[in-house]
């Protein structure tokens, strides 16, 4: 291929919402979008201003970005209204973003029996909200929606849609492939007609998997001239999900030589980002996803692993780490050790191990990740491993004991009361310090103990807080004796912002391993010296 400029368009924090069971925090969304910028995506979509709470939150304060372009989503004006006093888009507008795109009907059929309005309005719609909101973002775009069954129908009328648009100064007119039921075939011979009156630079493509067919539509559209492509992290969407950004970025940069803006050491972070972003849903990475999955490049005993081995063409049809991963056999561990240094270099650990300190680090979480274990989504229990392997952190204060009471019960007015009680002894700094504290569940309990013994002696615990707390069930087949995995987010006024996780077969021990982590990550930041480098890890 000619290396033409592809620009990628990231819809997870608002298709991904989509998906049955997932919901973003505001702070979730301000980290999603801050690893979609380092990684280079063009624009990143915040969501519907106006829409709900958490979308208001998120644009409220957004974050900073230094390479990707925010963009507000948000529909064309109402019949009958102006554009300018349309309340939906008066929200757009006041977000003050870098771009704002409003999804319009491109199907005749949708504007009269869905929108209940004339053809022609519906056109006029689109232009007078595509011209308004030039006059607020730098960059405008039209999601014409239903396009390709509105093409099917009267290609005429969803041509005008896109030309409405453009005369209106829309930097961009995408395709949207709204129920996933066009077929690769189909998505070629439409958009090859498109392509020929509305200019390449200009057209983009959003498609829908439900056919399984979005990559495969959207490598369509791209051989055909669309140089924008939209889609979410893993998938992610509404019914079956949307186009892979995942799979769609080494396909096209490495497979196909487009210039999709990402460079070669941030693709290297592809899989650790699709990874750590499952482990914010609170999901199992898929293990066979392209590129990045597991699975992607293991190979089992026996001639496979000998072929690789030999020469790694034969069954690896890129090699892994472009993207981040490893390949797995049995017979070396050289890429686990690569992958690990690499790690280092993304996390900005200043670490220089020897190789019987890395060897040491490998297996250590190799063993962890057997029990349960996973840090792609708790990076600061991975940084405090390395750094206690290391022996440049250790323990700020020895735990002798904790015990947690949990209570329910009825009052004297018959009113049902639960009641959650900690205990928590230990030493620090040469004294012994025993507090019990109540808090609402366990968790809560225990974190209030701990702080409160240790708040003499570390004041900053006390502007260090507890965002989120995700428990996963990892062996759901010992029923209610299961493995759980406890990940909890912790945030300080300095703005910091990091994860940790504990495993265990009790929830609340799992639940301190997690808190212990936390709160050591926060005194190692605020620099505290530890009164015995090295001994905190026995505990863990």
């Amino acid at each position: 291929m000619s290396g033409r400029r592809i620009h990628l368009y990231d819809t997870t924090l608002r298709d991904g919402a989509q998906t049955q069971g997932i919901s973003f925090s505001p702070n979730e969304k301000r980290r999603i979008a801050a690893d979609l910028d380092r990684l280079g995506i063009d624009y990143v979509e915040g969501g519907w201003p106006g829409a709900n709470d958490t979308d208001d939150a998120f644009f409220a304060e957004p974050g900073t970005f230094g390479r990707s372009k925010l963009c507000a989503f948000g529909m064309t004006r109402r019949a009958g209204r102006s554009a300018a006093n349309d309340i939906g888009l008066v929200a757009l507008f006041q977000a003050k973003v870098d771009a704002i795109t409003l999804v319009g009907k491109g199907s005749r059929r949708q504007a009269e029996e869905v929108l209940g309005v004339d053809a022609d309005e519906n056109l006029r719609m689109i232009a007078d909200s595509i011209a308004e909101s030039a006059r607020h973002a730098s960059e405008t775009m039209l999601d014409a929606e239903h396009f390709f069954d509105g093409f099917k129908d009267d290609p005429d009328y969803a041509m005008a849609a896109l030309t409405a648009a453009l005369e209106a100064g829309a930097r961009w007119v995408v395709l949207c492939d709204t129920n996933g039921g066009t077929l690769p075939h189909e998505v070629r011979r439409i958009v090859s007609r498109v392509a020929a009156h509305v200019p390449p630079e200009k057209l983009g493509i959003h498609t829908h998997d439900d056919t399984g067919n979005a990559v495969a539509n959207t490598l369509e559209a791209v051989l055909e001239g669309a140089h924008q492509v939209q889609g979410t992290l893993n998938g992610l969407g509404e019914r079956c999900g949307n186009a892979d950004l995942v799979t769609l970025i080494p396909t096209l940069k490495l497979k196909l030589g487009f210039d999709v803006g990402i460079d070669d050491a941030a693709l290297a972070h592809l899989t650790h980002l699709s990874r750590s972003f499952d482990e914010v849903l609170n999901r199992t990475p898929d293990r066979s996803a392209p590129y990045v999955g597991a699975n992607a490049f293991a190979h089992k005993g026996g001639l496979h692993a000998a072929a690789v081995v030999k020469d790694p063409r034969w069954y690896e049809h890129v090699d892994p780490a472009l993207v981040g991963n490893a390949r797995d056999i049995l017979i070396s561990d050289q890429a686990g050790k690569s992958n690990l240094l690499r790690r280092f270099s993304d996390m900005d650990l200043d670490v220089d191990p020897t190789a019987e300190q890395l060897t040491k680090i490998l297996a250590t979480i190799k063993e962890r990740e057997a029990r349960g274990f996973s840090y792609d989504g708790a990076s600061a229990s991975f940084e405090l491993l390395v750094r206690r392997a290391l022996g440049q952190v250790g323990d700020y204060f020895r735990l002798s004991s904790f015990r947690v009471i949990d209570e329910r019960r009825f009052n004297a007015v018959n009113e049902l009361v639960t009641l959650s009680e900690a205990t928590i002894k230990l030493q620090v700094e040469g004294r012994d310090a025993y507090t019990v504290a109540e808090g609402n569940g366990p968790v809560n309990a225990l974190d209030h103990a701990l702080r409160q013994a240790l708040a003499p002696s570390y004041p900053g615990l006390e502007r260090m807080e507890l965002v989120d707390y995700k428990v996963r069930i990892i062996s759901p087949e010992a029923g209610t004796a299961a493995v759980t995995r406890v990940i909890i987010e912790s945030a300080d006024d300095e703005g910091r912002v990091w994860q940790t996780i504990g495993v265990s077969p009790n929830i609340i021990d799992a639940s301190y391993a997690a808190l212990l982590d936390a709160i050591t990550y926060k005194l190692f930041l605020d620099g505290h010296d530890c009164a015995d480098v090295g001994l905190l890890a026995a505990e863990a």
